[in-house]
């Protein structure tokens, strides 16, 4: 049994690149046993198909993982500013953001590519490092973008790799699974849909080990909602040498998932050979570019949105104590937790009441996956799961 189709990115597809060990306990966190988590299955729904089959009215869309709070306000300034000079190639923002970035992280421009969002990085990669044959190594359940590429348009061999039991990246497992016809390893870190970060320090030395033989791929799409991403990021490792590609995305935490900027960092040699698959810079609107530039690091505005997020995040585990349900607890944006009933009638219900979510079955069970919205999306959640939970 293998995952399927969990997709944040599906509206931008490169065509042509183309347990029984857990208890459920009413009002505490997910207590787990020493065993790991038997393989998932995933509905076939993506994050795309659950908006696009929402009602028109719908009142709270929690099915998306996107920052509901929005861009800041310097991004947003700067996307007006930018419009009177849109007729031009944004050369001067693509290379604002490409110092910004460098300069933060101690990096030089040939270690960095940008793209629209990290969706056509995670293409690049699929289709460079499978269109040869050989076997990706992943953990059970993950984002599956870049893997179900890999497997969809070469036919690669997706040796998918459970969790343990509290939900977190089994590393030695993973390592063990990596065979002479392995081509790269994929690790989500904080991992999509469980919201779980691994031990950073067993991380690095994971990918520092395992990178000596084969590629490792980060993909730190939520690592900003962490309390200091720049103590997590496996950038440093790039820097000492390794073979290691880390994906970051604006789409998260900076409320671009619809303006679509993001960047990969690796050696310079694996930047070149991904860019043959990827536009890169060319690929992002002018208007969007400038935003990413003008709100790069702006402190205020990412502790604002975490803020926020905390507090939402909070009002929904309090919400699923009081009704009896348990949950895994969150470094990320979302939250999963099992529900009681089957998923698309919980979906379909929720819906009726106006709230988008995603459902899955999960080791012979149902569960639910909540993108954290804004404090008046959280109350309409609430309203319509104390009705039919």
């Amino acid at each position: 049994m293998t995952s399927r189709n969990i997709n944040r990115r599906t509206l931008l597809k490169s065509g042509a690149l183309l347990a029984g060990g857990f208890s459920f306990l009413p009002g505490k966190i997910l207590a787990t046993t020493n065993a790991p988590l038997a393989p998932v299955i995933f509905s076939p729904e993506t994050d795309e198909s659950v908006v696009l089959s929402a009602p028109p009215d719908i009142k709270a869309r929690l099915s998306a993982n996107e920052n509901p709070f929005g861009p800041s306000a310097k991004a947003k300034q700067a996307i007006q500013d930018a419009i009177n000079d849109s007729f031009r190639y944004a050369f001067g923002s693509s290379r604002d953001l490409m110092t910004k970035i460098t300069t933060f992280e101690g990096l030089q421009p040939s270690q960095v590519m940008l793209a629209a969002g990290s969706s056509p990085l995670l293409a690049a990669a699929a289709t460079y490092y499978s269109k040869d044959g050989g076997s990706i190594v992943t953990a059970d359940p993950s984002y599956d973008d870049l893997t179900r590429r890999a497997s969809m348009s070469f036919k690669a061999n997706i040796i998918r790799v459970p969790l343990t039991a509290d939900y977190k990246t089994d590393l030695d497992a993973i390592e063990k699974a990596i065979t002479p016809d392995t081509k790269l390893v994929y690790l989500c870190n904080p991992n999509n849909p469980t919201a779980t970060v691994v031990d950073t320090a067993k991380l690095k030395s994971f990918c520092e080990r395992v990178s000596a033989k084969v590629p490792v791929f980060v993909d730190e799409a939520y690592i900003d909602y962490l309390d200091d991403p720049q103590s997590v990021t496996l950038i440093d490792l790039v820097k000492k040498g390794s073979n290691v590609i880390v994906a970051r995305t604006f789409s998260k935490l900076y409320g671009f998932a619809g303006l679509r900027v993001g960047y990969a960092v690796a050696q310079p040699a694996t930047i070149r050979a991904l860019s043959t698959y990827c536009e890169g810079a060319m690929s992002i609107s002018a208007t969007s570019i400038a935003a990413a530039a003008a709100s790069y690091q702006d402190k205020e505005y990412m502790q604002q949105v975490k803020a926020k997020t905390e507090a939402s995040k909070n009002f929904l585990y309090d919400v699923l104590k009081k009704e009896g349900y348990t949950y895994v607890p969150s470094y990320a944006n979302f939250v999963i937790f099992p529900i009681k009933i089957d998923g698309s009638k919980f979906s379909m219900e929720m819906a009726k009441r106006g709230v988008s979510i995603r459902t899955w079955k999960f080791d012979n069970k149902e569960w639910c996956r909540i993108s954290i919205g804004r404090m008046d999306e959280m109350e309409a959640f609430a309203a319509a799961f104390k009705e039919i939970s």
